[in-house]
């Protein structure tokens, strides 16, 4: 893939704002769903995105669009053509993996999952991988018009998350989107790019994924499958917990937690991240203990993650004591 970036770094040029294309999933980014990793920029054993930041792999060649957890994925987000053209091939039927991070078994060649290529004008071809079972019924040499539902969002082949992973080819030369014509070893900034979207995507370098409240710390893998945040809990209950998933993460960022009562600050605490990760959680609270109830009225959990000082996300909830 490497070798590839060099060239498309090269010829992206020429190549640059001759392509328009659609956002390939329909969703609000920021809210319901959010990308993970971005093309791998570097030309060495490292990665970075297109910001020279830390989004990407070793060897990524596309954009990963990550929805929040498996009840989101079950609940169908769909996938979308970005641009018209015509069907080269189609696989369906790979089952999808129940568990968010435990992969299971796939035929080798077969990373994409569920997947579907498609030819454009001018040597453009775009893949979209990793889609749900059964959820499209294009056959190759079918057409398709920008915008046409051509799946949803899945969780098969080599992946650990449900997403879409989509990947942008120039005469079989993979092309980042966000930035074709950026320069080797240059960074674009942050807050806008000459990218080949049709409305422009702000870079997001991490945030929060989902926040909320229970009566315990739950696991990682229940807030991964879609633990829902309560609403209510009763005054006897166990402990008030809150968990705030983030992504993105980079070493050195801070994670914010509080948990605001009837009465004033109830549990707060700051944590500095010690590494870089695509998503990781945490939680606080307090245990009933010896008192008889919790006091009645209503709680405020809050998270933001920091980076060098700066705000990058933030996310709230509110619940009710009877």
């Amino acid at each position: 893939m490497k070798a590839a970036l060099l060239l498309m770094l090269t010829l992206a040029p020429a190549s640059a704002g001759a392509f328009d294309i659609l956002f390939p999933v329909e969703c609000q980014l920021g809210s319901d769903c959010f990308i993970q990793q971005y093309v791998d920029r570097d030309d060495g054993p490292g990665a970075r995105d297109f910001t020279c930041g830390s989004l990407s792999y070793d060897g990524h060649d596309g954009t990963d669009i990550a929805v929040p957890t498996m009840r989101d994925m079950l609940s169908g987000v769909e996938v979308l053509a970005v641009a018209a053209g015509s069907v080269v091939n189609v696989r369906t039927g790979l089952a999808d993996q129940t568990a968010a991070g435990t992969p299971t078994q796939f035929p080798e060649g077969q990373d994409c999952g569920n997947g579907v290529l498609l030819d454009h004008d001018g040597g453009w071809q775009t893949q979209y991988c990793h889609m749900r079972q059964g959820r499209t019924v294009l056959r190759p040499g079918d057409r398709v018009l920008a915008g046409q539902v051509i799946g949803e969002v899945g969780m098969t082949g080599r992946t650990e998350f449900p997403h879409l992973h989509f990947t942008l080819r120039k005469d079989g030369v993979t092309v980042d989107p966000f930035a074709p014509a950026l320069p080797e070893g240059a960074c674009a900034p942050p807050g806008g790019t000459d990218g080949l979207w049709s409305t422009g995507i702000a870079y997001q370098p991490g945030g929060l994924v989902g926040i909320g409240v229970a009566d315990r710390v739950p696991t990682f893998d229940q807030i991964k499958q879609g633990l829902p945040s309560v609403t209510h809990l009763p005054a006897s209950a166990p402990g008030m917990v809150m968990w705030a998933t983030v992504f993105g993460t980079r070493a050195g960022d801070e994670l914010q937690m509080s948990i605001t009562g009837p009465d004033g600050p109830f549990s707060a605490a700051t944590e500095r991240l010690d590494r870089t990760q695509a998503r990781a959680f945490r939680a606080i609270g307090r245990r009933l203990a010896d008192r008889p109830r919790w006091p009645a009225g209503q709680y405020r959990a809050e998270a933001a993650l920091i980076r060098g000082g700066v705000e990058i996300g933030r996310l709230s909830t509110v619940i009710d004591v009877p």
